[in-house]
């Protein structure tokens, strides 16, 4: 039986590596440092997979705009310091490899910098695995589409072909703008009820359900 997609686009903190705790940590810890106020676990995860004015909007409300830029730096400080210690999900490097071995073109679309994208890849040893990757300030901030439909563009993936799996309802939302089917991860940063609210083809509730569908469904 033939394949039911044929690119499948992964987020990568809380969908491929276990990064929520550090990216909320860290953020905490920035505020903290610059006598900010401090977001609760909850308002900081909301904002993952967010470009910077998004993210800086939503979790500080009432601070000047012109602020942001000493918070990123702060909290880019405090999360390179726990990045080498930020493990992928159980079996992820061996599920990838063995999409792509299967034929599946494998890309990634982030809110990450790219170059946090590009020490992230090295540090995993994932860079191979990828055809195409993607970030937020190059194509706009999730819930645009663009990551997606340039990635489309440059695997020559139509949006009927093409899969988005993510952790929050950025990434869902982001798929559903862009016209594409996609599947999420409760095990990331957003609560499964809100996932669910945006209909995804299935939701996982742990990292080894993901690769099982990927496998049978995909």
């Amino acid at each position: 039986m033939g394949r039911r997609f044929e690119l499948l686009i992964f987020d990568w903190d809380g969908t491929l590596i276990d990064s929520a705790g550090a990216i909320v940590a860290s953020l905490q810890t920035a505020c903290r440092e610059l006598g900010l106020p401090v977001p609760s676990e909850e308002r900081a995860q909301h904002i993952i997979g967010l470009g910077l004015n998004d993210a800086m909007a939503y979790v500080l409300p009432g601070v000047a705009p012109e602020v942001y830029p000493r918070v990123a730096e702060r909290y880019g400080h405090h999360f390179r310091l726990r990045d080498p210690h930020t493990p992928l999900f159980p079996g992820a490097e061996q599920a990838l490899c063995a999409l792509r071995e299967t034929g599946y073109l494998l890309a990634v679309a982030t809110g990450k910098s790219r170059r946090g994208l590009e020490r992230a890849l090295d540090q995993t040893g994932l860079r191979p695995v990828f055809h195409a990757t993607r970030c937020g300030e190059e194509s706009g901030s999730k819930p645009d589409p663009g990551m997606l439909t340039d990635l489309m563009e440059m695997l020559g993936a139509t949006p009927g072909q093409t899969l988005m799996i993510g952790d929050t309802t950025h990434d869902l939302q982001m798929a559903i703008n862009a016209g594409v089917a996609s599947v999420a991860v409760a095990y990331g940063a957003h609560p499964r009820a809100q996932l669910a609210a945006l209909r995804p083809l299935a939701c996982m509730d742990q990292p080894q359900d993901l690769w099982h569908w990927l496998k049978h469904n995909a």
